[in-house]
């Protein structure tokens, strides 16, 4: 009788585990929050969950007591000393990285972030950086400890009549991620925003 009963425990322990699987898997998920914090209730159909895992310039995603936002996006033709290949342009992507957990973060601009442009993957742009790190911008690469938030520029080569440029974040390595998508009229708004805060 003894020897019957394990089967049954170990079901009922596999069964456990999946449940809360199931159950904490909804709170892994991205989640749009506004600017006093508040969580924005989507619909539940599998169409909006999709949709509200997408984010735009200005947004802010939510992800395990991890806030990022996509402050700006700026194009750039280069300088003298930082120019793209024939082609080509610079894109700069100021992020803002609020660490609400109560452990610190590592935050890598390699390991960290993904990016696809016209579908296509691209690297971040070292030399590129510099062109956005000149006004004072730090670079995304540190650690931010519990309670505590990092600002900072990530630089993408892409083609100069590129269309969409997709780029994600995860706090982990194995986690899932937040996915911010920029269409290229996306920065010419940004832009009207930058000059408009700094011109008033």
């Amino acid at each position: 009788m003894k020897k019957k009963k394990w089967p049954m425990i170990v079901a009922a322990i596999i069964v456990i585990i999946v449940i809360a699987a199931v159950a904490g898997g909804k709170d892994d998920e991205p989640k749009k929050v506004s600017s006093d914090g508040q969580v924005q209730e989507t619909g539940k159909t599998e169409s909006t969950e999709t949709q509200s895992q997408k984010f735009a310039v200005g947004d802010t995603a939510e992800l395990k007591s991890v806030k990022v936002t996509l402050v700006s996006v700026t194009e750039s033709e280069g300088s003298m000393f930082t120019k793209p290949a024939d082609g080509n342009v610079l894109v700069g992507c100021e992020f803002e990285i609020s660490n609400e957990s109560d452990k610190d973060i590592d935050v890598s601009s390699v390991m960290s972030f993904e990016a696809y442009c016209d579908s296509y993957s691209v690297n971040q742009s070292i030399t590129g950086l510099t062109e956005f790190t000149q006004n004072g911008k730090n670079q995304l690469d540190g650690s931010v400890a519990a309670g505590k938030k990092m600002n900072g520029v990530i630089a993408y080569e892409v083609p100069a009549d590129w269309q969409e440029l997709e780029i994600s974040y995860s706090p982990s390595f194995w986690g899932k991620a937040m996915t911010f998508f920029v269409p290229l009229c996306r920065i010419f708004i940004s832009l009207i925003l930058f000059f408009k805060e700094n011109l008033s």
